[in-house]
């Protein structure tokens, strides 16, 4: 490999807009590895931008740093990642983002009857429990987390 191939962690910083620090963190968290030159300075390889920026959008979206290291150890190291590569691991992502879209939509839809009311315990409300009923599905909101309703007794 080339020299010029590989970049310093500072033109890294400037092509990512990520500052050095967070570059030494996504390293120290397995996300990328830096090659080391003679006199030890870190260097990157130009497919690296590409890691940093899926990252980047990664975390904006939600995605944990383990979350999103499982799906890049799915990319190979030591060459740029192909089309491929990139539509393999992204199914993954699809996968996580279409059922958080469903529950955000579900969510949002559910809440449009009791916004407002503040109680929660209307009958029309569609978060409405009696008796508990649905404690034995488990913890939380089990109406709004997609449960059927239990009929009433």
């Amino acid at each position: 490999m080339r020299g010029s191939e590989l970049l310093p962690i500072g033109r890294l910083a400037e092509r990512t807009g990520l500052s050095v620090s967070a570059i030494r963190f996504y390293e120290g968290r397995g996300l990328l590895s830096a090659l080391r030159n003679k006199s030890g300075h870190r260097r990157f390889l130009r497919s690296d931008i590409r890691r940093l920026s899926f990252i980047r959008i990664a975390q904006q979206l939600g995605f944990t740093i383990e979350e999103i290291g499982a799906q890049l150890a799915q990319l190979p190291q030591g060459r740029t990642p192909t089309q491929a590569d990139w539509a393999r691991m992204s199914r993954g992502f699809r996968r996580t983002l279409d059922a958080r879209i469903e529950g955000l939509v579900r969510m949002r839809d559910r809440l449009d009857g009791c916004i407002g009311c503040g109680c929660l315990s209307l009958r029309k409300c569609a978060l409405h429990n009696p008796d508990d009923r649905l404690r034995h599905r488990g913890a939380g909101p089990r109406l709004l987390l997609g449960d059927a309703p239990v009929p009433r007794a």
